[in-house]
């Protein structure tokens, strides 16, 4: 596998952030006009901006890393990644039901990913003007500003986002944890817990790769973790893209977190 290259690594992130950008205004032409939608056979709903704007990314990022492998959640997987380097996974519209409901928190999320990690990182939430980035070793900032995770000591008063059966779990409540208004793109709702202004979010086992890589590398380079149950991180390019139920917080709640989320979920 190539080593790291913070050089690489930082000229990633530009193309990443002009890109999102791009993608993001392009989605805008969509938003609010109703376009053809239809629903694949999980069930969830793809519009053709989900596809106008994957096509996008994949003609402008190849353009420029012509080398790099590609992984979509809009295009059908290709094995050759497998053996790339350096990989971009990509959510064109992570929130599409959100995005078609008119709803604000809907995303672009773009990461390059090698040796099964993220090095450079962009979640863009274009109704909200918000980016989110980072690089590895270099921190993360949402709208050019660092950000960290919340640094609140324990689970008590924490605002965990999540799906219905985890937040309003009865557990949950008695740990004296709040439960956030339901984020519906998921890697929206992982950026948050990097920039704290939500300090646990959950995601039921199903979320796939990427969901998961642009907001996965935010928290890490905000000070916080985002793993499964065991404890373990998160790792990417794979011939399986899908993981278990999974967790984003602030290392310092990581324990408690776990062990209420396991519960929540019956795992």
């Amino acid at each position: 596998m190539q080593a790291a290259d913070p050089v690489i690594d930082g000229q990633d992130l530009q193309l990443l952030q002009q890109a999102a950008r791009e993608a993001g205004r392009l989605a805008m032409t969509f938003f609010g006009q109703s376009p053809e939608t239809w629903f694949k056979d999980n069930k969830s709903p793809v519009s053709e901006a989900d596809l106008a704007v994957d096509r996008f990314l994949e003609a402008e990022l190849l353009k420029q890393r012509p080398g790099y492998g590609w992984l979509s959640e809009e295009t059908v997987d290709r094995p050759e990644r497998l053996s790339c380097d350096r990989v971009f996974i990509v959510d064109p519209i992570d929130g599409t039901r959100a995005f078609l409901a008119g709803g604000s928190e809907w995303t672009v999320a773009i990461a390059v990913v090698s040796a099964g990690r993220p090095r450079a990182a962009c979640v863009y939430c274009p109704v909200k003007d918000e980016i989110f980035t980072a690089q590895s070793g270099f921190g993360a900032s949402m709208n050019g500003t660092e950000i960290t995770v919340s640094a609140r000591p324990t689970m008590n008063g924490a605002i965990l986002a999540g799906p219905h059966s985890i937040a309003a779990n009865d557990d949950v409540a008695r740990a004296g944890v709040q439960r956030s208004e339901y984020i519906r793109s998921l890697a929206y709702r992982i950026a948050l817990v990097a920039d704290g202004r939500i300090d646990i979010a959950a995601a039921r086992k199903g979320p796939c790769d990427w969901d998961l890589a642009a907001a996965d590398l935010l928290v890490q380079e905000a000070g916080g973790l985002v793993c499964d149950l065991l404890g373990n991180t998160v790792s990417y390019n794979k011939a399986d893209v899908r993981h278990p139920t999974l967790i984003a917080a602030p290392d310092q709640l990581i324990g408690e977190a776990i062990g209420l989320v396991s519960k929540a979920s019956g795992a």
